[in-house]
């Protein structure tokens, strides 16, 4: 059974930072692409950041210029540097592995989220 560890949420002040980790294991596959996603409830999951195993980023608009997503591939994980955060970055957060370069092919599991709280 793949597990994802995720680590890293809290409550933060606008403006401040945190940074999400999130590693993997018991893994069958070779991860290709790794990413986070967050969820208000009672909305659709959205994709905050990707990245592949060539290092390859992707981001959502929103957070493009304060968030920074990375990999360590030896260890499996992957992190989510949050700077410059704002209230509506108040979320549950989600890592995602894919053992395909897109989410769109192969196997992909979920971690059980970590949330995020930024409030004055």
């Amino acid at each position: 059974q793949v597990q994802l560890a995720e680590s890293g949420g809290g409550l933060v002040q606008p403006g401040g930072s945190l940074r999400l980790t999130c590693a993997a294991s018991r893994l069958w596959f070779t991860i290709k692409i790794m990413g986070w996603y967050r969820q208000t409830p009672g909305k659709q999951r959205e994709l905050v950041a990707t990245i592949t195993s060539d290092g390859n980023t992707e981001y959502a608009d929103s957070v493009k210029g304060r968030f920074t997503i990375s990999r360590d591939n030896a260890e499996k994980t992957v992190y989510l540097q949050m700077n410059s955060l704002k209230p509506e970055d108040t979320d549950v957060y989600y890592c995602r592995i894919g053992s395909a370069s897109s989410f769109t092919y192969g196997a992909t599991y979920w971690g059980d989220g970590t949330l995020v709280t930024v409030s004055a």
